[in-house]
């Protein structure tokens, strides 16, 4: 199925807060909460104000700030007590869960599906009182038996619910499956489907974007991919992959404010940016082999799938180390308006190669052998 619309509920003020080095103070979630409006989210879900009285009380705040894109939501469990609390704090919408599987029924909550559908109901009608979007999520949907999931599904999608969530709770699922059990659901509802999965197998980006494929609309993510053990899709790698498959998928995000985004988050974790996120990483873009580096610097497409441009990143090439071919030399050489014979760049690509070896090198100390081995120099 072609996908024509994304909308992204960012969870990093949620999700995010599972993570085992989040801590965050009510200045955190503020600034948290206004960066990702500045990029464009659609929707922000924050902690349940029942988790503890500054939870609550930065939820107010955050729901009463002037945001510009962001809708803020809040995640609930699906008793009336939360629910009536969580609107008091004048969200926009609340995500009620229920965990479904076996083993959530019979270790969790202890309830059959016709008593998760019969506390949904109760739950979901007073909700629709209040003018609040409501989305209700399957916990653990890949290992709910799926006549279980459609009946509960079908249930509340006639309840009035604006979206069921189907969640890869513990990161079980492969695209494959993801394609089956949400295009059953996709068959099943009229609502609209939102996604939540877990990188615990590091399929999550792979199957959030199988899910658009097959009919949902809505992907949660959070900032640098922090959640509750490994974590969930990660914002950056989402937009990766669908900038990837169509640019005006993302086109209303301030894709370029992605790395600043990661950058702040990480700083208020304490932790590194991982080398390995997409767009986002120092190395994101950075080109090192010989063979790389020459076809890059003749046409960046060769080996550049993404234009670091677009996100407001620079291309780099790495020149102090054995693998730099001759290529990657001429083009600092002539950064440096050193003019060298083929010759001479050869002698001086086999020198930097013969003491990278011993180590890499320094740029300065690679400048260095480019202005001794040049002409001029002399």
């Amino acid at each position: 199925m072609q996908i024509n619309a994304v909308a992204i509920v960012d969870s990093t003020l949620r999700e995010g807060e599972q993570f085992a080095y989040a801590a965050f103070s009510t200045a955190d979630r503020l600034a948290i909460a206004e960066a990702l409006d500045a990029f464009g989210v659609d929707y922000i879900e924050v902690t349940s104000p029942c988790a503890s009285p500054q939870t609550e009380a930065d939820l107010r705040a955050i729901a009463a700030l002037p945001l510009h894109h962001a809708r803020i939501l809040t995640h609930t469990r699906c008793v009336l007590d939360d629910v009536r609390r969580a609107v008091d704090c004048g969200v926009a919408g609340v995500n009620l869960l229920f965990g479904t599987s076996d083993l959530l029924r019979t270790h969790s909550h202890g309830r059959s599906v016709a008593q998760i559908i019969e506390q949904a109901a109760s739950v979901i009608d007073f909700l629709r009182t209040q003018h609040v979007e409501v989305r209700f999520s399957c916990e653990d949907a890949f290992r709910t038996p799926l006549p279980d999931l459609l009946r509960i599904y079908q249930a509340v999608d006639a309840l009035g619910v604006q979206r069921v969530g189907i969640a890869d709770t513990v990161g079980i699922a492969t695209p494959r499956a993801v394609e089956h059990i949400v295009g059953a659901v996709r068959g099943a509802v009229r609502c609209a489907i939102e996604f939540h999965g877990h990188n615990d197998g590091g399929c999550a980006v792979a199957n959030a974007y199988a899910a658009l494929e097959a009919g949902a609309t809505y992907i949660d993510t959070t900032i640098l991919g922090i959640g509750e053990r490994v974590g969930i899709t990660p914002l950056s790698g989402l937009i990766a992959r669908l900038y990837l498959s169509d640019p005006a998928l993302v086109a209303r995000y301030a894709i370029d404010q992605l790395a600043a985004l990661d950058q702040m988050l990480a700083e208020r974790l304490g932790i590194e940016v991982p080398f390995n996120a997409c767009i986002t990483s120092a190395t994101a873009f950075t080109h090192k082999a010989g063979l790389h580096a020459k076809a890059v610097l003749a046409e960046p497409a060769t080996y550049e799938v993404l234009n670091p441009s677009v996100f407001g990143r620079d291309r780099s090439v790495l020149i102090g180390h054995r693998l730099t071919g001759r290529r990657a030399l001429a083009a600092r050489a002539a950064e440096l308006d050193l003019h060298l014979s083929e010759a001479e760049l050869g002698a001086v690509t086999a020198r930097l190669k013969q003491a990278a070896d011993l180590r890499p090198l320094s740029l300065d100390e690679v400048d260095a052998l480019l202005r001794a081995a040049a002409p001029q120099a002399a």
